[in-house]
């Protein structure tokens, strides 16, 4: 395979919120990997829900953090909770003034409340659009940075690492040449892994890409096990799933069984606004009793629905629904990823040379399960203080390395394998049988694939690491529930990474 010389700064692996907030960020040459066409790709555009932020009247970011550490399971770290919630404000104006346009009325900025929150603190943009405006800013800004070099349709293959620091990356771009990135600095960007399951509501991109590469070159990871499960799904057979955003529930829609029933009430104080962890397990469970859950907007929204929530409205046309005057059958979905690459509140990783940010790094600031819309803003928070760290670290040059020879594996029986291998064993509701079957058979699939990269081998490797980590953690927390181990154990954050640290050997 033939293969090119790129040298630079710095690489950024991830063209969402995370990566683009970095890429803005930062001083010198920049050369910006997307998997997928700039400013289309990942799971940015896709979100809905909104974001979090304590800019209303009567809010601050203390009582931000007071929610967001209320459903972390008691595994947030504070600290970064803190800077979150402190900092997210001043990343908003700064959205803003890039030419954003968040959803306002006579009075100013909207506010909507969401699932854990325990005020309206939620902006939105077109009603359910917001992560599709935040990115029509973001990209508009980089497209005007000339010392930005969008580098669109590669896929990053591994790390390059020389005696423990980083030296590159290697990728291979659209008409299959390979590609050596020479930069001092590697950022990953590269977001989640719904694609492991067979039922997300995430884009295709979403493999885990990010994850694979740190551990393949030895970084530490943390929270593994930790994935959301969104309670509401649209239960069709799209692949993805489409997202029913949790601003529906905000704007007062309710959690029905085939008979009409409210089956919340009984589970939660908050009904439909507790956490999402809490909706995910009662919505699976009455799935698991042979029964159809849905989530009704015809009373609280009705005949608004096309304005207040036009991707919804949209998708449930398309799925053949009516959501003014009918409810929509809903499954829980792989949303969310809280564990991923150990970094410190700067992006800074075990590896000399290796940041990252957004959800294929794991800050602590989620712990254990996310606050709805809070991932859109630990992307421009974070995303931004890993810019400024890259460019306030002295680097030294890069080392020269030999260039490995690359087979990247294709094979859609492998994927469509751990995706039904997690869906089944590493979901919702886990036990020591099934995990131990999810090793056993993950392990084996990475076996068959020897020593072949890419998406493929990336999915398996993560599966089997998530996989490895969920039977190591014998208690219920947050989004990881064990029905062998139904009762939350002692939350020590140092029992967290312990639990967590699967290696890939």
């Amino acid at each position: 395979m033939s293969h090119r010389i790129v040298t630079t700064d710095a690489v950024i692996v991830g063209g969402g919120v995370a990566g683009l907030s970095s890429a803005l960020s930062m001083s010198g040459e920049v050369a910006l990997v997307s998997k997928s066409a700039f400013g289309s790709g990942g799971s940015t555009p896709w979100a809905q829900g909104g974001v979090a932020v304590a800019l209303a009247k009567g809010d601050s970011p203390e009582l931000h953090a007071r929610d967001t550490l209320s459903v972390g399971g008691g595994l947030n770290n504070p600290h970064a909770v803190a800077v979150l919630t402190s900092e997210g404000p001043a990343r908003i104006r700064e959205l803003i003034k890039r030419g954003a346009r968040f959803d306002r009325d006579g009075a100013g900025l909207v506010f909507g409340r969401e699932a854990g929150h325990s005020l309206h603190r939620i902006l939105h943009a077109s009603g359910d659009a917001t992560g599709a405006e935040i990115m029509r800013a973001l990209t508009a800004a980089v497209r005007d940075r000339p010392s930005i070099d969008i580098h669109e349709f590669t896929n990053a293959v591994d790390l390059l690492v020389h005696d423990g620091r980083i030296a590159g990356l290697l990728a291979v771009d659209s008409s299959g040449e390979l590609v050596q990135y020479v930069a001092r600095a590697v950022v990953l960007a590269t977001g989640g892994i719904g694609r492991l399951y067979a039922r997300t509501t995430n884009p295709i991109e979403a493999t885990g890409d990010g994850v694979a590469m740190a551990a393949r070159a030895g970084a530490r990871l943390l929270g593994l096990e930790f994935v959301q499960f969104h309670p509401t799904a649209m239960d069709s057979d799209l692949d993805p799933m489409p997202l029913i955003t949790e601003a529906l529930r905000g704007a007062g829609a309710v959690l029905v069984d085939e008979h009409g029933e409210r089956y919340m009430t009984g589970v939660h104080p908050d009904a439909e606004l507790a956490p999402r962890d809490v909706v995910a397990r009662a919505t699976w469970a009455l799935i698991q009793r042979g029964q159809t859950p849905f989530i009704d907007g015809s009373a609280a929204v009705g005949g608004d629905f096309p304005d207040r929530f036009p991707t919804v409205f949209a998708a449930a046309e398309q799925a053949g629904f009516d959501p003014r005057i009918e409810p929509i059958p809903i499954s829980p979905a792989a949303h969310y990823f809280m564990g991923g690459i150990d970094v410190d509140t700067h992006g800074r990783s075990s590896i000399p040379g290796l940041w990252a940010a957004g959800e294929t790094a794991a800050t602590g600031v989620h712990g254990a399960n996310r606050l709805a819309s809070n991932s859109l803003l630990e992307g421009l928070v974070f995303g931004s203080r890993v810019g400024a760290s890259v460019s306030a670290s002295v680097l030294p040059d890069p080392a020269k390395v030999p260039i490995p020879s690359v087979e990247l594996a294709v094979d859609d029986a492998v994927e469509a394998a751990v995706r039904s291998i997690m869906w089944e064993h590493v979901g919702i509701a886990r036990d020591e049988a099934g995990l131990s079957n999810a090793v056993r058979q993950l392990t084996e699939l990475e076996r068959s694939l020897g020593q072949r990269s890419g998406e493929i081998a990336n999915m398996v490797l993560v599966a089997r690491l998530i996989a490895t980590a969920a039977r190591a953690r014998l208690e219920s927390r947050g989004s990881h529930f064990r029905s062998d181990y139904p009762d939350p154990g002692v939350a020590i954050r140092d029992s967290y990474a312990g639990a967590s640290m699967a290696t890939v050997a």
